[in-house]
């Protein structure tokens, strides 16, 4: 074989060898460096996007328990005591929520026990999770007939975990008087999306 030919074999072989060598270390780490920096950016968002899901769970059910409470009411002239009584089919208790009803007793016209408000708590079994508590309360509504309206309003805890449980827990009862949750807004965002009393 001619030198020449030998000369552009070795480097057509050579130049295979190149082409079969892959990634350097390098490149290999600039690569997993990027892929880290894209998993700290996206990763917090992802999280908060689960807890969003879960929660969406308690606000849709303390909504479902206060318009229950409020048929309830119009049928027994008294809020319904435990979340079994008003018949919608919500358990006590999933993974993320436990549900509770907490009440005002009084008594009607005829002067017979009933509960004349009723707090529907939502209470976070989480620690990144808000809890939640619906307020059913009557009000009168035409004076002159004596007609009584129920109302009602859900609100959402500022603080997650224990903080969130706390606050719903020692949220007292509804009255014709309430305005919202918390008027200060320093423990509870109000959900209804109506200003009370205005």
């Amino acid at each position: 074989m001619k030198l020449e030919f030998q000369a552009k074999f070795l480097q057509h072989l050579n130049k295979k060898k190149q082409q079969d060598q892959g990634f350097t270390l390098i490149e290999l780490l600039v690569v997993i460096i990027i892929i880290g920096i894209l998993a700290a950016i996206a990763l917090p968002s992802l999280l908060s996007q689960v807890n969003k899901g879960k929660q969406a769970e308690a606000k849709q059910n303390v909504g479902s328990i206060n318009r229950a409470q409020q048929a309830y009411f119009l049928e027994s002239d008294s809020f319904a005591s435990n979340v079994t009584e008003v018949g919608i089919g919500i358990k006590t208790q999933s993974v993320n929520y436990k549900y509770t009803i907490k009440v005002k007793p009084g008594t009607n016209a005829g002067g017979e026990k009933i509960s004349v408000a009723a707090n529907n708590e939502a209470l976070a079994l989480g620690t990144t999770l808000k809890s939640y508590v619906g307020l059913n309360f009557t009000s009168t509504g035409d004076k002159a007939t004596g007609e009584v309206l129920t109302l009602g309003f859900v609100c959402e805890t500022v603080k997650t975990g224990k903080d969130g449980v706390g606050a719903v827990q020692s949220q007292a009862t509804a009255d014709a008087n309430t305005k919202a949750c918390d008027p200060s807004g320093t423990k509870f965002k109000d959900l209804s999306g109506t200003k009370k009393g205005t």
